[in-house]
């Protein structure tokens, strides 16, 4: 097993071993060194639940944001189509 994460000197961060290229792939970026270091800190301190919670807020704060734009990407080619059809009435 790999050694233990290293916390700051103060103790308020976490010191993690940077790679120098970024994954090409999940399973790499899973298993990439800071990623890791992430997972070992989160076990080492049994951190598990309250990482759960934070990566649920996370997820569920994007996907209401990924609704509003949906909501805003159809509202505006509404009125698009609206404007698009007033144009054309012009025409004849």
């Amino acid at each position: 097993m790999a050694e233990k994460v290293k916390l700051s000197k103060d103790g308020s961060s976490i010191d993690f071993v940077q790679s120098d290229s970024l994954p090409t792939s999940l399973k790499k970026f899973r298993q990439s060194p800071e990623i890791e270091g992430f997972y070992r800190f989160i076990f080492e301190n049994d951190l598990q639940k309250e990482a759960y919670d934070i990566l649920d807020r996370i997820i569920i704060q994007r996907k209401a944001k990924k609704a509003d734009a949906k909501k805003e990407a159809q509202a505006e080619k509404a009125a698009a189509k609206k404007e698009a059809s007033a144009v054309k009435g012009k025409k004849k």
